[in-house]
C-alpha cells in the first residue's frame, strides 16, 4: 500500500499571514473584518496563498500558524513596534522560522497614502488645505514609547506633505489626551484615527469620545481601512517574497 497516491489534492501552503491584534471582548467581528481585508490582499496578489488571524481570538493564531510555510511571511497589521509587535507576536510564533515585517503603521509609503486621503477628504469637504487643522487620533501607551513615537513620526511625515494650518496628534491612553487636544482647535479640522481596524478603540474612543468633547470637525475612518492599504500591504509582501527567493 505504501506505492499508492492519494487521489486528493494538497493543499496550498499559505506563504503569507496577516495578523492583527483583534477585539478581546468580542473576537469574531474583529476576525472577520480582518478576513475581509486580507481577501482584497489576495486578490492584488493570487500567486500566492494568504491567510490571517487575530491574536485576540484564543488559538486561532497558532492554528492558523499551522499551515504557514517554513520561511513564510507575517504582516503585523499594527501601527507601531511596540510590545504586541516584538514580544507578544515573536513568542507565539514559537522556534520556527518567519519573516516578520514591519508593522503598516511604519510603512515608509503610508503618509503618501495618507496625503491622498486627506486631500480627497478636504476637496469633499470644500476645505481649503492652508485653513484646516489636522488631528491625528492615535492609541498611545501608558508603558513604552514606541506607539507615541510612530504617530509623532507618521504625523511630521503628513506635515512635510501638506501645508495645513496644523497637524496635532492626541493619544487615548497618554497625554495629550484626544477630547482635551481636540477643544483647543479654533480652525476647520479633519481627524485622521492612526488605527489598523475599526474596533472598540475606534468606536468609543475616539469616535464617541470626540463628540462628547463637541469636537465639530470631521472624523475619517481609520487609516488601515483607507483605499489603497490591500495594495500597499500586497507591495510590501511581494517585495519580502522576492527578497526571500533571490536569497
Amino acid at each position: 500500500m505504501s506505492g499508492i497516491k492519494s487521489h486528493f489534492p494538497k493543499a496550498q501552503a499559505t506563504e503569507a499571514l496577516i495578523v492583527a491584534h483583534g477585539q478581546p471582548s468580542n473576537p469574531e467581528p474583529a476576525e472577520r473584518a480582518l478576513a475581509l481585508l486580507t481577501a482584497r490582499v489576495q486578490d492584488c496578489m493570487p500567486e500566492i496563498q494568504i491567510s490571517s488571524a487575530t491574536m485576540a481570538n484564543g488559538k486561532h493564531l497558532e492554528e492558523t500558524l499551522t499551515n504557514l510555510s517554513r520561511n513564510g511571511v507575517i504582516y503585523p497589521l499594527f501601527m507601531a513596534n511596540g510590545w504586541f509587535v516584538k514580544t507578544a507576536l515573536r513568542k507565539r510564533l514559537g522556534d520556527k522560522i518567519y519573516h516578520v515585517l514591519p508593522p503598516l503603521g511604519l510603512d515608509p509609503n503610508l503618509p503618501d497614502l495618507a496625503d491622498g486621503l486627506i486631500r480627497n477628504a478636504l476637496e469633499e469637504s470644500g476645505l481649503q488645505v492652508e485653513q484646516t487643522q489636522l488631528l491625528i487620533a492615535a492609541h498611545g501607551s501608558a508603558h513604552g514609547q514606541a506607539a507615541a513615537d510612530s504617530a509623532h513620526a507618521f504625523a511630521e511625515a503628513l506635515a512635510e506633505r501638506l501645508p495645513l494650518a496644523k497637524v496635532g496628534t492626541g493619544f487615548v491612553e497618554q497625554a495629550p489626551f484626544l477630547p482635551d487636544l481636540s477643544q483647543s482647535i479654533a480652525a476647520p479640522c479633519l481627524c485622521l484615527p492612526f488605527f489598523a481596524m475599526d474596533g472598540d478603540h475606534m468606536k468609543d474612543d475616539v469616535r464617541q469620545g470626540l463628540i462628547d468633547a463637541g469636537f465639530a470637525g470631521q472624523i475619517l475612518p481609520a487609516l488601515g481601512l483607507g483605499d489603497g492599504i490591500p495594495e500597499l500591504i500586497a507591495a510590501a509582501l511581494r517585495a519580502k517574497i522576492n527578497d526571500r527567493e533571490a536569497a
